[in-house]
């Protein structure tokens, strides 16, 4: 009997006797988070289907289904085919390969699992991306037949991109190659050259097959070469970094303020790194606020002290402001704070990367706009060589700035998985795009301060008895929107009403004169427009803008520049017929021959308002009857 069949009967035995007993131990089990990656067809589904069937972990329904399963679909003639326990989809099955991320959870004697089999395939290296940012060891698998491939290296460079020290060299389907000593280690040096190539210190090699179960729960006697233990003997006795996290700073993300009646406040989430004991000075960032923690709150009652892993509730001696997104800090060891960054970006989704324009950014449990400036440079993952790029496709790996719309507290990557790693979110989809690790910030978010002024946005609007605000004209070229908008500035003017016009075309004659007309230069003009509005807004002036501004997410990120309800979205609805026929300054003809080049409506896409505040059909109505309705909106 292997010792993992002789603990399985053991834990059977347990639970049959002492249910509580069983549920007592097995709730103080380490966990294990690991991924299995490599290249296609390397068997990471069927080692980890074998390492399921070997922990007692699959029920007999499942075993019946998937030995009926093996006969239909799979891929080992009348054998078991392992595999098929994790590729739960269709079309893996159909393809014999990963397409998703699928997670299983198994348990031995000393120890829990979380495994997470990854794609192999170049196309889901994103899904590849999203099963290692939580793991704590990644096995990267070989096919002893091929060697050293090219997505060998790509998730060997990922895995440790994002922070897994931990890694197993396995050296799958030995059986294939008759446990050729000497093709093994061949595999092994040449893997070695690579990995301290990328930074890699050390690995852990080891021979298997996961069909043929060869060095997976016991010794095999086919590599009696091999010394070193089988893979879930190293799975249940590698060190966590549990312990390297209690021993960093205390940091906790607050998820949420935790107010159930007005006798208790509390702030929750789980802990970072560090440890925290109630008589701590602690500080909250961004604000910088101090004070001193009197409790810690958990549903099992009050702790005397909590470490890194832990989910808690901290209550605080002062009413200090604190909300979800903030950091919790010992009060002489903060985390920084900054609005820019310098990272590395991977690069999620099937459009590319759109340089200057808004993405969400979570980080922790912090959400804010950011924009991603051009790349410095892309990683060619075979080569490691740095290439130039404007941009980054799907799965493309590169370095760049990144400048978020209020300082953030964070930490380098490499010192702090949970605040130096962050995501990026459409605006317009939700969909994530992207995840990166910061590096650090740049230097001149450090010497660059907010100047406190004494006259204030308030004292410049009550001097002109009027409410600031922006009035931001969208449609096409030739659709009105200057015409109608220095009506509406005339009409205002005789209303004693002080204001200013930006118009496209008068602005990129000076501000913007360096822009073209590519998508990331269209984004970098009406973010210039928009600071500068911002500005005229902070000196109390009604501002007009006529820009065709095409895209949704960029009006979006004007109007998140603003204060509330001071961003009036103004439709200029033209057919392209209509606004073709008008064609005053001939751009349309010469778009259609081809001289003009991202010309909005014939080889550039515009996106129409989906809720404007105010929507104008210039089919229906003229430009001085579109003005008067305007100005009825904005002052009944």
């Amino acid at each position: 009997m292997s010792e993992v069949q002789e603990s399985s009967y053991k834990t059977d035995e347990l639970i049959a006797q002492d249910i509580d007993a069983y549920l007592e131990k097995h709730q103080h089990k380490s966990m294990l988070r690991f991924i299995t990656c490599g290249s296609v067809d390397d068997g990471k589904s069927t080692l980890i289907g074998r390492l399921l069937y070997d922990s007692k972990m699959i029920f007999e329904d499942q075993l019946a289904a998937l030995e009926a399963d093996s006969k239909k679909v799979g891929t080992q003639g009348q054998n078991i085919d392992f595999a098929l326990l994790v590729d739960g989809l269709a079309a893996e099955r159909e393809q014999g390969i990963t397409i998703d991320v699928a997670y299983r959870f198994f348990a031995t004697e000393k120890r829990k699992f979380i495994v997470a089999d990854t794609p192999g395939h170049e196309q889901y290296t994103r899904n590849m991306i999203t099963g290692a940012s939580t793991a704590d060891l990644a096995v990267i698998l070989i096919d002893a037949r091929k060697g050293v491939l090219t997505q060998t290296r790509r998730h060997s460079y990922l895995a440790h991109l994002i922070g897994i020290r931990n890694i197993v060299l396995a050296v799958n389907k030995m059986d294939l190659i008759g446990y050729d000593q000497a093709k093994y280690e061949a595999i092994v040096e040449e893997y070695r050259k690579f990995a301290d190539s990328i930074g890699i210190k050390s690995f852990v090699p080891m021979p298997i097959s996961g069909f043929m179960g060869d060095n997976i729960t016991t010794k095999s006697a086919n590599t009696p070469w091999y010394h070193g233990v089988p893979l879930i003997e190293h799975l249940e006795t590698v060190e966590l970094d549990v312990a390297a996290d209690q021993a960093k700073p205390f940091r906790l993300p607050v998820q949420w303020v935790n107010r159930p009646n007005l006798d208790f406040r509390g702030f929750s989430g789980l802990i970072a790194s560090g440890v925290v004991k109630p008589g701590d000075a602690v500080r909250v960032l961004p604000s910088g606020k101090t004070s001193t923690v009197t409790r810690i709150v958990t549903l099992d009652g009050d702790l005397p002290q909590a470490v890194a892993g832990q989910s808690i509730t901290l209550c605080f001696a002062d009413e200090i402001d604190c909300s979800r997104g903030d950091v919790i800090t010992l009060a002489d060891a903060p985390v920084q704070v900054a609005d820019q960054f310098e990272a590395t970006i991977v690069w999620m989704a099937d459009e590319a990367l759109t340089p200057g324009r808004a993405y969400w950014l979570k980080l922790g449990t912090q959400t804010v706009s950011a924009s991603v400036h051009a790349p410095k440079y892309q990683v060619n993952v075979n080569t490691l060589e740095h290439m130039a790029a404007k941009t980054l496709e799907l799965n493309a790996i590169g370095v760049a700035n990144i400048a978020t719309d209020r300082a953030i507290p964070f930490e380098a990557y490499e010192s702090n998985r949970t605040l130096g790693g962050f995501i990026l979110i459409d605006k317009m989809t939700n969909a994530t795009v992207a995840a990166g690790m910061i590096h650090f910030a740049l230097r001149r978010s450090q010497n660059v301060h907010w100047q406190a002024l004494d006259i204030s946005r308030e004292v410049h609007a009550g001097l002109k008895n009027q409410k600031p605000a922006v009035l931001w004209f969208t449609g096409l070229s030739g659709a009105g929107k200057s015409t109608i908008a220095n009506l509406v500035e005339k009409k205002l003017v005789r209303m004693n009403r002080h204001t200013f016009l930006l118009d496209g075309d008068n602005v990129r004659h000076g501000l913007n004169k360096d822009l073209g007309f590519t998508q990331a230069d269209r984004i970098e003009n009406i973010r210039r427009v928009g600071e500068v509005a911002k500005l005229m807004t902070d000196a109390g002036l009604i501002v007009l803008t006529a820009f065709i501004s095409p895209f949704r997410s960029e009006r979006e990120m004007v109007r998140q520049m603003m204060q509330p309800g001071e961003f009036i979205e103004i439709f200029i609805d033209t057919k392209l017929e209509e606004a073709e026929k008008r064609d005053v300054k001939g751009l349309y003809k010469k778009a259609r021959s081809g001289e003009l080049k991202n010309f909005t409506g014939i080889d550039s896409p515009y996106e129409p308002p989906e809720v404007p505040e105010i929507h104008i059909d210039t089919s229906k109505i003229t430009p001085e009857e579109a003005a008067d309705l305007i100005i009825e909106r904005l002052i009944p």
